[in-house]
């Protein structure tokens, strides 16, 4: 027999009744019944469960060992008694009579429970990850995220993709999040920057002439940290060579398709093609350029009933262009409690509030549209906001007003609220779009200057004729977004492949060609020697698998993850090092700067 194991914790079944096994695992708890212990013994595989006799050879050493010890059993498996069976377990028609008990590691008083999963401090849990990496949930997680990538990449080669490595010691991109840098002991006072995409890289394998790339890529950004965004995480990074965009998007669709259908538990998926709506109608209809379409309401613009109306706020604002008013939609909203409350929260978010009009059933002052709103510009107006809505009696709408740059996102959020708090969001779907026709420029909010938009190698639409005969703020780039569930997978474009093009498009933003050169030289003279049209785009891995596994934050789907300070609490990083290594690097460190 093998020195640890016959069997794993997951395999016997009925059939190997009366059969002498050997297992191996955890303890994962103990239950004491009238003298006989019953012990649930945890692999990675699954559970089974043990039980000993009082006297029996290993009963006492089971009694006294804490959960998570290490043992090595050997026993006879038995069927388990009528009404003993357990349904949620591969194993649970079965049980191991224990006859020898080997301890292979005893485990110290736990900081912190596995058995049961409750919930415990984030720091705890991060500090001792190894233990929070045995409960079944997060097991599950990580094995989930394996299985995925498993899937991607099968897929993505099935499709004519080729893997391909592209280097972790690369040089800093000026455009982009901060870079983390690694100084170099060979070129002292230089350093190495981790990349923060395999972008330039990606490119140039397609100027080299490989068609169809793929790379389960490590990527590094040194940004601020929310629960969908770490400091390190993996993308699906492809890139294709003679291809226009609905190439790209043709080719990606049925592999997220297929890996979501694969592991979505039963939940829909969209079928492709994915739906495909214009940056500048995201905004405007949802209040971002990540709708979540599993909600339905959609935000209009009402600007007419209320100009030179009877609300004085809403029709003084109208009179300076630019400005509008905006409607959300509450179907089932209408009560004056609803609409208080929503109020509330409106204030509680930092603004004056929110106004709405609801409409009741009823004859004389008690039917028709409510609220102050509805007081101020009568019944006519408020019956063709209705209409224009699409509303019902019993239903209500809430109004934003001003600038629409300024207050979007405002009501994108007021937007979300109300379907939520209507219940109105679809929890049993993955819906998903491309968000297209992203402008490829913007006005920097610190200089006042144009700036790129997005991504600055992105190919313009309309090429050089548009940079040189357009307002820039009326240019368009072929870059697009795959969002599912009000969450960004990836960005991706058509690239600019022509250095006439790329230097122009620089130049309107404020680079000269020597700037241009300096900073991105290599790519600029790999096009300069015949580049085929390309593009592509990098879907992110750890915010598919936590979609996948129902999880609001992807450090739960990450076996190491950092904390929200981004440090390694297990293992102490950042850590000061040596005076020695900073010799070695030609690193001399600066006083801390005071508070």
């Amino acid at each position: 027999m093998h020195a640890y194991r016959s069997h794993t914790c997951g395999a016997l079944r009925l059939a190997d009744q009366g059969g002498s096994v050997r297992l191996s695992g955890w303890i994962h708890r103990k239950r004491d019944h009238g003298g006989l212990l019953f012990v649930d013994l945890r692999d990675h595989y699954g559970i089974t469960q043990l039980v000993a006799h009082p006297g029996a050879p290993g009963f006492d050493v089971l009694e006294r060992l804490r959960a998570e010890s290490v043992v090595k059993i050997d026993g006879e498996v038995v069927a388990r008694e009528a009404g003993t069976l357990n349904p949620g377990l591969p194993t649970g028609e079965i049980e191991v009579r224990v006859r020898a008990v080997e301890i292979l590691s005893e485990a110290a008083e736990l900081p912190l429970p596995v058995f049961g999963e409750p919930d415990y401090p984030e720091d705890i849990r991060l500090a001792h990850r190894y233990l929070d990496l045995r409960r079944e949930t997060l097991h599950a997680n990580i094995l989930l995220r394996s299985r995925v990538i498993d899937s991607i990449r099968r897929r993505m080669v099935d499709q004519g993709f080729t893997e391909f490595q592209t280097p972790i010691l690369t040089a800093s991109s000026p455009e982009g999040a901060r870079d983390f840098l690694v100084p170099s002991r060979l070129h002292p006072g230089t350093f190495y920057a981790l990349p923060q995409a395999p972008q330039q890289f990606k490119q140039l394998l397609m100027v080299a002439g490989f068609d169809r790339y793929f790379q389960i890529a490590p990527c590094f950004r040194d940004e601020d940290l929310r629960a969908d965004r770490s400091l390190e995480f993996y993308q699906l990074d492809v890139e294709m060579s003679f291809v226009t965009q609905e190439d790209i998007f043709a080719a990606i669709e049925p592999v997220l398709h297929g890996v979501f259908t694969d592991f979505a538990e039963g939940k829909a998926v969209t079928p492709y093609p994915f739906p495909r709506i214009a940056y500048r109608d995201a905004i405007s209809r949802y209040g971002t350029d990540k709708p979540d379409l599993r909600n339905p309401l959609i935000m209009q613009e009402v600007s007419e009933p209320f100009r030179g109306g009877g609300f004085g706020l809403f029709a003084r604002m109208l009179e300076t262009p630019g400005q509008a008013i905006w409607a959300i939609p509450a179907p089932k909203g209408g009560s004056r409690a609803f609409c208080d409350r929503m109020n509330a929260w409106a204030q509680a978010e930092g603004q004056p509030g929110l106004g709405y009009i609801f409409w009741r059933d009823g004859e004389g002052s008690e039917g028709g549209p409510a609220g102050p709103i509805a007081k101020n510009i009568g019944p006519e107006r408020a019956e063709a906001l209705r209409t224009q809505l699409g509303l019902e009696i019993g239903d209500a709408a809430f109004f934003v007003g001003g600038d629409p740059k300024t207050f979007y996102k405002f009501a994108g959020a007021a937007r979300t609220k109300v379907a939520t708090e209507l219940g109105l969001v679809a929890e049993d779907r993955f819906d998903f779009c491309w968000i297209v026709d992203f402008p490829m420029y913007e006005i920097n909010d610190e200089t006042g200057r144009v700036d790129f938009s997005h991504n600055p190698f992105s190919m313009p639409q309309g090429e050089l004729e548009a940079l040189d005969t357009h307002d820039p703020l009326d240019i368009l780039a072929y870059q697009y977004d795959i969002v599912c569930n009000g969450y960004e997978l990836c960005s991706g474009a058509v690239r600019n492949h022509r250095s006439d093009v790329m230097l122009r498009a620089f130049e309107i933003a404020g680079y000269d060609a020597a700037t241009v050169q300096r900073e991105f030289g290599g790519m600029l003279n790999a096009f300069r020697y015949g580049a085929p049209p390309h593009g592509g785009l990098a879907p992110g891995i750890d915010r598919i698998v936590m979609l996948l596994a129902g999880q609001g934050a992807i450090r739960d789907v990450i076996a190491f993850p950092l904390n929200q300070q981004g440090q390694d609490l297990m293992l102490n990083a950042p850590s000061a090092v040596q005076d020695k290594q900073l010799k070695e690097l030609s690193i001399r460190l600066a006083p801390a700067a005071k508070a």
